[in-house]
């Protein structure tokens, strides 16, 4: 097992890195690290540790109360990768990302580590695979935006499979079963099970379009908030 970075994921922001022994501080207030815009949340909501016994979570009095999949807590609660956070109408998902070369499929029984980047391309790009079950379509396409990766990434799943392409972290095409361009990306970006593998250096066939990551996942998310209204 090689090394394995902890993060957060509450898009549209960025992915936030946990650090040893630093506080992350969830809430509206501005100095938040990850500041949620909802009349729900506290001004210093909930908080994130990172240390050597693990990453937890502790709710800081707020108004409303923090969940963790669903399920309400007192004082602090340990964190497993792929643990929702929810503070009020907002999901902040906690991944383990690993950062080494690996053979084994990953997300097996015990492991929990959800995504693997293989060591056997060029430093530049990086093979990425994973199950979508223990880690969000939206957190893939996050790491990939971050690391301005290059190349396709292909989504098998019940609800939506196809195949995305990226250029130096931007969507530029994107085909499904039934759609292709901007269309396939958005129907692909609302995969919830299956998998996913990402081939680097993987051209398109075409541009059909050019988005970023947030781009999309934010039209995605109107598109799901209309269709369940």
């Amino acid at each position: 097992m090689g090394s394995a970075t902890s993060m957060l994921f509450a898009p549209p922001q960025a992915p936030l890195r946990l650090e040893s022994d630093k506080e992350v501080v969830i809430g509206r207030h501005p100095d938040c690290a990850i500041l949620i815009g909802s009349a729900k949340a506290s001004r210093r909501h909930a908080v994130v540790r990172c240390s050597d016994a693990g990453v937890s979570v502790e709710d800081l009095g707020s108004t409303n109360g923090t969940r963790v999949n669903g399920e309400p807590f007192e004082g602090s609660r340990h964190l497993a990768s792929g643990d929702r956070i929810e503070v009020g109408d907002v999901q902040i998902t906690y991944c383990l990302v690993e950062t080494a070369a690996a053979s084994a499929p990953v997300g097996g029984a015990g492991d929990q580590t959800m995504v693997a980047f293989r060591d056997e391309t060029p430093a530049t790009t990086q093979a990425l695979e994973g199950d979508l079950a223990l880690i969000p379509i939206f957190a893939v396409l996050q790491m990939l935006e971050m690391g301005s990766q290059s190349g396709r990434l292909d989504v098998e799943s019940a609800e939506q499979s196809g195949e995305v392409w990226l250029v130096s972290g931007a969507l530029v095409h994107a085909a499904s079963e039934k759609e292709a361009g901007l269309d396939a990306a958005l129907a692909i970006a609302q995969a919830v099970t299956g998998r996913f593998a990402f081939a680097p250096g993987e051209a398109a066939p075409e541009a059909s379009f050019h988005a970023s990551v947030t781009e999309v996942l934010l039209e995605s998310s109107r598109l799901l908030d209309e269709a369940s209204a």
